[in-house]
């Protein structure tokens, strides 16, 4: 299972399921279960790349 953070709003994504995160909202993904979690991921638009990511909070050691 997923649990989901779209601006202040919470879902929990059970397997085969997803959601539509609108371009520019602040969201978050996390994993609480032992299981590995796989994501798969669909962008759309114009440019879709990496360096348009804008990091608030990262726990792993990422640069912003």
């Amino acid at each position: 299972k997923a649990n989901v953070q779209i601006d202040k709003n919470y879902i929990e994504l059970s397997p085969n399921q997803g959601t539509y995160i609108p371009a520019g909202t602040k969201h978050r993904l996390s994993n609480f279960n032992k299981e590995p979690l796989i994501l798969i991921e669909v962008q759309s638009g114009k440019y879709l790349d990496e360096d348009d990511i804008i990091r608030y909070e990262d726990n792993y050691g990422r640069d912003k």
